[in-house]
């Protein structure tokens, strides 16, 4: 079974971005308010898998502003640097 996790990227009332990730298999949702907020999510959700998750499907909703689209893709590049190491070593792991 593969394990898949739903990332919706809405807009806050702040002016903002918040993030609604679900569980596929089970139903559950959280709220992340920020990427830091997501990457302790998503661990935790994957704990019931032994910590495999195997998809995430970002999606973002059709009222997401161009500015916090834009915020939201910096961070994730700033993301992908911070943890581009360990990334890179699972890939290997995984060939």
């Amino acid at each position: 079974m593969a394990v898949v996790f739903e990332a919706l990227v809405k807009n806050s009332k702040d002016g903002g971005w918040f993030i609604e990730l679900k569980d596929t298999t089970d139903g559950r949702m959280v709220i992340c308010k920020d990427l830091s907020e997501f990457e302790k999510q998503i661990q935790e959700l994957g704990e019931d898998y032994g910590g495999r998750v195997d998809e995430v499907n970002w999606i973002s909703d059709e009222n997401l502003s161009p500015q916090n689209e834009q915020k939201l893709r910096v961070g994730m590049m700033e993301y992908h640097e911070k943890y581009k190491d360990q990334l890179d070593d699972k890939k290997e792991e995984e060939k």
